[in-house]
């Protein structure tokens, strides 16, 4: 009896073990066990390998498995970038996709919220703190590392994937997040796929990408520039106008590659490529703008975004889609007023002209000078209205069309200012202005009013409401229904439909610009 009650005793210890959960900081996804951070909460695990170390201009490939436990206490490497004014950050390592997984402590079948980060030569998944994301919204955050400017987008005649190696990047995220994300407490049968301005630009790619389609279920786009043309000096003093802002064709991204890489000392077409891999990294950096846009008419993206979009080939789901109020002042601000180039009075007139040949002078006559408080503004508002007004409300009404769309303008004009504007330029509402009200740091805290911070919850509730449900809803705050845009300010009465056609002057436009 003494025997048997042994067993019975151990059989009961050992059961109990085996139905021991694990303990918070670890999690087991595919390729084996990672270690990392848990908070009071939630839990945090960096610097995850969702490929292997990439060849230069190959698509990606998955990582190596591993099995003893992986520190995930600590980023990935950057991307291969140079920092920029705006941005002081840097790095040389190619051994950079990466991405990091930011959970709840407890509970499975989250709603997963998958960021992918703007600008496109500069950033990184792990410089976004989703903190309030997973607090206040109880979903998972994933932040992304992907293939930047000549890394990411580079193209040479013949060379499979030219264009598209960041955007593959991205593909192998999403395909690690299906396979893995249960391991973190995430619903992989619930992914939104979440970016601002460049980011957005990827969304938009992968919503008309054939092999992203059931990779996410969900869309956010902020500020996409997927229907924005580029009037002549829009972006800096004396660049050309372009037909797009954020494509190009394969044959144009091939043409370019191939032009410089005769100027790196790479002409022979049998050995260019190669040639240009043995490069140092830091001797590609000037290239890196160069190659900033996504290329289509390619296998990973087979047709002109404005084709595409205006025919219906878009992936079927619910979308959420904005702007902000003031967009292009971000722009003017920088690249104008900070680089000691200010819009003068004398200027502004040459400048329209420029840009819109003999249409300038009715432009002057709606945009007089005497309505704003300098010329930079002038043409800055000009531009949103022109860019990013006229370029959304397109984009809008052709996905609306088909899919579940939601849509928002970001009105804060007091937003807290983290770039560095002259301090005699009136920011307003600037181009990303309001990731911080979704992806709260210690400088948004310290910087923010109260109705900001009461703003930012909301902001962060209807987002999280959208990934959860397909719709931008909680209770407590004003509805969103579909077909009007929602603006989103500070104040008692800063949540409202706005009149987007009528505050941007959109029928003026349709009447300049056809």
């Amino acid at each position: 009896m003494r025997i048997a009650a042994a067993f019975a005793a151990l059989l009961l210890v050992s059961t109990a073990c085996a139905a021991a959960p694990e303990p918070p900081d670890l999690a087991r996804p595919q390729a084996g066990p990672v270690r990392g951070l848990v908070t009071e909460h939630q839990r945090q695990f960096l610097g995850i390998p969702y490929a292997a170390k990439p060849v230069r201009w190959q698509a990606p490939q998955p990582a190596k498995p591993w099995t003893e436990t992986r520190d995930a206490t600590k980023p990935g490497s950057l991307c291969p970038q140079e920092g920029t004014e705006y941005a002081e950050v840097s790095s040389t390592d190619e051994d950079c996709l990466f991405l990091n997984v930011t959970a709840p402590k407890t509970g499975d079948g989250k709603p997963v919220l998958v960021w992918v980060h703007g600008d496109g030569v500069v950033g990184g998944g792990h410089l976004f703190d989703p903190a309030a994301l997973v607090r206040t919204g109880d979903v998972v955050v994933v932040t992304v590392n992907y293939r930047l400017g000549v890394f990411g987008a580079f193209g040479y005649p013949g060379l499979a994937g030219s264009g598209t190696f960041g955007l593959q990047d991205q593909q192998a995220a999403l395909r690690w997040v299906r396979d893995n994300i249960a391991a973190f407490g995430g619903d992989p049968g619930n992914v939104t796929l979440i970016g601002e301005s460049y980011g957005a630009q990827s969304v938009s790619a992968h919503l008309l990408a054939p092999a992203s389609a059931g990779l996410f279920h969900k869309a956010v786009m902020q500020s996409p520039m997927t229907l924005l043309d580029m009037p002549a000096g829009a972006l800096m003093p004396g660049l050309e106008a372009g037909p797009w802002l954020a494509w190009r064709s394969a044959e144009e991204v091939t043409g370019v590659g191939a032009a410089m890489a005769a100027q790196f000392g790479c002409a022979d077409p049998a050995t260019a490529v190669d040639c240009l891999r043995a490069l140092p990294v830091e001797q590609l950096f000037p290239l890196m703008r160069i190659f900033q846009a996504v290329a289509y008419g390619n296998e990973v993206l087979p047709d002109a975004p404005d084709s595409a979009y205006g025919q219906g080939k878009f992936h079927q789901v619910p979308v959420l889609l904005g702007t902000t109020r003031d967009e292009h002042r971000a722009f003017v601000g920088l690249f104008y007023d900070l680089a000691g180039q200010p819009v003068t009075a004398e200027q502004y007139p040459r400048l329209l002209r420029t840009a819109f040949g003999d249409q300038a002078e009715r432009i002057a006559a709606e945009y007089p000078l005497s309505a704003y408080p300098s010329p930079s503004v002038a043409w800055a508002d000009l531009l949103t209205d022109r860019m990013w007004a006229r370029g959304t409300s397109r984009l809008a009404e052709l996905i609306g069309a088909r899919n579940p769309l939601h849509t928002y303008e970001f009105a804060d004009r007091e937003a807290p200012s983290y770039l560095p504007f002259p301090d005699t330029f009136p920011t307003g509402a600037y181009h990303a202005a309001e990731v911080p009200y979704l992806f709260r740091d210690a400088g948004f805290e310290q910087d923010s009013t109260q109705p900001q911070k009461d703003l930012s919850d909301a902001m962060i509730r209807y987002w999280t409401g959208f990934a959860r449900t397909g719709a931008p809803a909680a209770d407590g705050l004003p509805p969103w229904p579909r077909g009007q845009v929602q603006s989103l300010a500070p104040g008692p009465d800063g949540i409202r439909p706005v009149d987007f056609a009528a505050e941007h002057r959109l029928d003026f436009w349709a009447g300049v610009a056809g």
